[in-house]
């Protein structure tokens, strides 16, 4: 009775997970192979990408990765077709045949059986029935032809009913010990799974190198946001891009645009710079009239970096070097952060710290005194690593930052001696670091007098590195894929240098900081024309600014 009871519950239990095992396959089942595959969404996936790579074609990066995973989706389909047929051999249709015969058939033996038994009753019924009517005592046994028959008959029934119940007993036996072949189909299923999903995973492994180095080796890709040694790991360069770029292009047309860096550039225009040096591709002739835009690009990739130019890990060490009263230790102390800077960051603060030097050499025309580049930029050169709100915590330490970078900025040649070469890459055909007393004949010298400096303004305006009237149309690729705008034509202008002496490279200790001298009288830099050589500028007392500053 035990075993009848749980014939009905496998019978169930196997019928409802035969249902739910088809409904989990994807393709149609009983066909084949290839009828199967037509239908499989996978399939369908991987014919989608495959076209949409022949679209794009393999020029692009996105035509690439459609063709590689399409491939992929196609190699995962046959795995999973091939897991489905088997799992649908060896575990939905045995589940089938349990469900559907295997235990039908015992139940209906079992029926048969009850069957039998009912038979048997009535013959033995109708032979005692029979031997009542004749008469006989209840201790005697009837006779004659009719009671022998009846005899046999209910001998025959007996025989059948006992046949029957050891053929049901048989299968009832035989099936409580198949339950371990029952129960070896759910094994297999999950045997089939990990063999599927171990054979889908090769292949996803095989192919992700594939695709990492399709995009590795793809030279076009966005700087902003980015850290800056994955920037220069993945360009092959030493100087950030947008850095160059900006640095570059404001060399020829914004050294003497007033508030440099404090006016805030047109929006439209500088989310489209943005967007254009994400994509490596600087349109020199169209940029050159909006020097603000090219300076707010510029600030915002500074300040866009997961972690400053400075550094996180220099933090301390730049805010104690600020706070040491006397300025020789101090100074000192600053040669000794910019030391201990990584390669790369040493490298872009450097080029950077360079260029504004030269800018403040124009300080007279575009009111950017080294204090005054210090407030706008030293806060997307270094900030703290802290949560909560940046304005309030930039507030507090906006001083102290600002007398880390003013200095750096007024002795850029005794922190970084030598000349420098802004144009690393050879397509802007901007000057070295060098004497502005040179024949440099897109930029004024400093030294020049008004009239000749206004004289020089008119012939050049508008501001551009293009000669007048002439369109730069044409594109070409630098050593490392960057598309820019041609303007090689402006290394062939005149421009003989006269190069400046530099300061002596500090040993194992910084030399000695460079002397004071007092404030020049009525203007931000001296009458005579800078020289390397002659003792720097003194910071000035304030950091004050004129209205609008931004950062």
């Amino acid at each position: 009775l035990q075993v009848e009871k749980r014939l009905e519950l496998v019978k169930q239990v196997s019928h409802s997970t035969h249902k739910k095992l088809t409904a989990c396959l994807q393709g149609q089942q009983g066909v084949d192979a290839d009828k199967r595959s037509k239908k499989l969404p996978l399939t369908t996936l991987a014919q989608c990408l495959m076209e949409g790579s022949a679209v794009l074609g393999d020029d692009s990066l996105l035509g690439k990765m459609l063709r590689l995973c399409g491939e992929a989706e196609d190699k995962l389909a046959q795995e999973l077709i091939h897991f489905e047929l088997q799992v649908e051999r060896d575990v939905i249709e045995p589940l089938f045949v349990l469900a559907e015969v295997e235990i039908p058939n015992i139940q209906k033996q079992r029926k048969h059986l009850a069957k039998l038994v009912l038979d048997m009753d009535s013959s033995r019924t109708r032979w005692q029935q029979s031997a009542k009517s004749s008469g006989l005592a209840s201790n005697l046994q009837p006779s004659g032809a009719k009671a022998d028959a009846l005899r046999e008959e209910m001998e025959e029934a007996a025989n059948r009913v006992e046949i029957c119940r050891d053929q049901l007993s048989a299968d009832m036996y035989n099936f409580v010990a198949k339950e371990v072949d029952y129960a070896n189909y759910f094994q297999t299923l999950i045997e089939v799974q990990a063999e599927y999903h171990r054979k889908s995973l090769a292949l996803l492994q095989n192919v992700l190198p594939q695709i990492k180095a399709q995009q590795e080796a793809w030279m076009e890709k966005p700087s902003f946001g980015k850290p800056l040694e994955e920037h220069l790991a993945v360009s092959g360069r030493e100087i950030a891009f947008p850095v160059e770029a900006c640095v570059t292009m404001l060399l020829e047309c914004g050294m003497q645009e007033e508030g440099l860096f404090r006016v805030a550039p047109s929006a439209s225009k500088l989310k489209k710079l943005k967007a254009a040096l994400d994509c490596c591709v600087v349109d020199v002739q169209e940029y050159s009239a909006d020097p603000h835009a090219i300076a707010g690009a510029l600030k915002s990739y500074l300040r866009e970096l997961p972690e400053p130019l400075m550094t996180f890990e220099l933090y301390e060490e730049w805010i104690q070097a600020s706070n040491i009263p006397e300025q020789e230790k101090r100074l000192q102390a600053l040669w000794s952060a910019c030391e201990k800077l990584p390669k790369a960051n040493y490298n872009n603060i450097r080029y950077l710290i360079k260029f504004l030097a030269k800018l403040t050499e124009y300080q007279d025309t575009n009111k950017m005194t080294p204090s005054n580049v210090a407030i706008v930029l030293g806060p997307n050169l270094l900030w703290p690593q802290a949560d909560g709100n940046m304005t309030e915590m930039m507030t507090t330490v906006s001083l102290q930052i600002v007398g880390i970078i003013e200095p750096l900025i007024q002795h850029a040649d005794w922190f970084f001696p030598g000349d420098i070469e802004f144009n690393v890459t050879g397509n802007y055909g901007s000057p070295m670091h060098v004497n502005h007393n040179a024949n440099y004949s897109s930029m004024p010298s400093p030294d020049m007098d008004h009239a000749d400096r206004r004289q020089h303004d008119q012939a050049r305006r508008p501001l551009s590195v293009a000669t007048d009237n002439m369109m730069l149309e044409f594109y070409k690729k630098d050593g490392m894929g960057v598309r820019v705008m041609d303007t090689s034509w402006v290394a062939r202008r005149g421009t003989a240098v006269v190069r400046k002496a530099s300061s002596t490279p500090p040993a194992a200790q910084p030399p000695a900081p460079p002397a004071e001298l007092p404030a020049a009288p009525h203007s931000p830099i001296p009458e005579q024309s800078p020289d390397i050589s002659a003792t720097p500028s003194p910071p000035p007392t304030s950091f004050g600014f004129p209205p609008g500053t931004e950062r």
